[in-house]
């Protein structure tokens, strides 16, 4: 008779065949052009470096056709990733542009690698990843953990630190070819995000020249800083489009079961569970819509993007979770997609971090119009 208290393996990691990875959806995405038509259409806001609609538009999309882990090796290129390096095409040119045209056309998966394997992951300028630089020759040591796309990705953006101190001015930007001698990588351990590539990046010396800084020495945090704003933005966008979904499979669940020959549906209780759901989902959609209509968001309100689609998810899915019973504990059910989608309060920035934010920035949100 098998243990009854044997705890499974945690870190067991999945077979990663068992899921399309990202990197055949982001090569169709470069074919159909709708990547150009995010950062090159009309509608592309020059702050965000996107079109903060086009983007909606493809999160959903996503979201309804790909598991979260498949859209979320989408989504960190397209919103993190990518607006960094076009941002910077033009002005550093050559290694960088080249990436960049390659990414947009689907023919190159860009991993975004900030999250440091010696620090925690919110504090970014307690990361030990080193950078040095030296002429035109640059060396790399350290390491990443959880970083999306680590294990599928054509290169690495990785911000690294050249100098001590925890000042903004101590840290560099670079593009890392996923090949070049002294990169290692791994899948994470973990039974989540399947088809994300999500993993852990080493740097064992390194070696690249200058082509691979990105923008000059001590501007990698501030330039990470200014594309917070399309990330946080993408995350609240996803969010809404998530617990959209989830509440129009719920209600067509509700309405359908019955108990005693009486709809799920027409139980006070549960409409009630229900429409508080609805209610949280449609504060934070009218969130995002006014951001979009906005243009880029201010620093304050990337955070409040952030941390309302952190809290919507998770009551949202806890409600839904809840009222789907125990066919929420079903291989592929509600309880495993409750437990992938508690990222949205955490990656990016913990739901805790972007509220204190939040409070210090409270008399310039205060004063401003919705």
């Amino acid at each position: 008779m098998p243990d009854a208290t044997a705890v499974p393996d945690a870190t067991a990691v999945p077979d990663a065949t068992a899921v399309p990875d990202a990197t055949a959806l982001w090569r169709k995405l470069g074919d159909e052009g709708a990547l150009r038509d995010l950062y090159e259409g009309p509608g592309t806001d020059p702050g965000l470096g996107l079109d903060p609609f086009a983007l909606r538009d493809l999160l959903a999309s996503l979201d309804a056709g790909h598991g979260l882990g498949t859209t979320l090796g989408v989504c960190v290129q397209a919103a993190s990733a990518l607006p960094i390096l076009l941002g910077r095409r033009d002005r550093d040119g050559g290694t960088v542009a080249r990436v960049a045209e390659q990414a947009v056309a689907g023919r190159a998966v860009v991993a975004f690698a900030a999250t440091d394997a010696g620090a925690a992951g919110s504090d970014l300028t307690a990361l030990t990843t080193r950078v040095e630089l030296d002429g035109d020759e640059v060396r790399l040591d350290g390491g990443k953990r959880w970083i999306v796309n680590a294990t599928t990705a054509d290169h690495a953006l990785v911000l690294a630190r050249h100098r001590p101190g925890d000042h903004f001015t101590s840290f560099t930007l670079l593009l890392v070819p996923a090949g070049r001698d002294g990169v290692g990588r791994a899948a994470a351990p973990t039974r989540f995000f399947a088809g994300s590539g999500l993993g852990e990046l080493t740097f064992d010396g390194v070696r690249l020249d200058r082509s691979h800084v990105i923008g000059r020495p001590g501007q990698g945090l501030a330039e990470f800083a200014r594309r917070m704003a399309s990330e946080r933005l993408a995350s609240a966008l996803w969010a809404s489009a998530l617990c959209r979904r989830v509440l129009s499979d719920l209600h067509e669940r509700l309405t359908a079961r019955t108990m005693r020959d009486r709809p799920l549906w027409e139980i006070g209780s549960v409409r009630q569970r229900f429409a508080r759901a609805l209610l949280e989902q449609r504060r934070l959609d009218a969130l995002c819509e006014s951001a979009c209509r906005r243009g880029r968001p201010t620093p304050a309100q990337a955070m409040l993007l952030k941390a309302a689609g952190g809290e919507t998810v998770r009551l949202v899915l806890d409600e839904a979770a809840q009222l789907h019973g125990a066919d929420g504990f079903a291989v592929g059910g509600l309880q495993e997609l409750r437990a992938e989608a508690a990222m949205f309060g955490i990656a990016g920035g913990t739901t805790e971090t972007m509220l204190e934010g939040v409070a210090d920035h409270a008399p310039e949100l205060l004063e401003q119009a919705s």
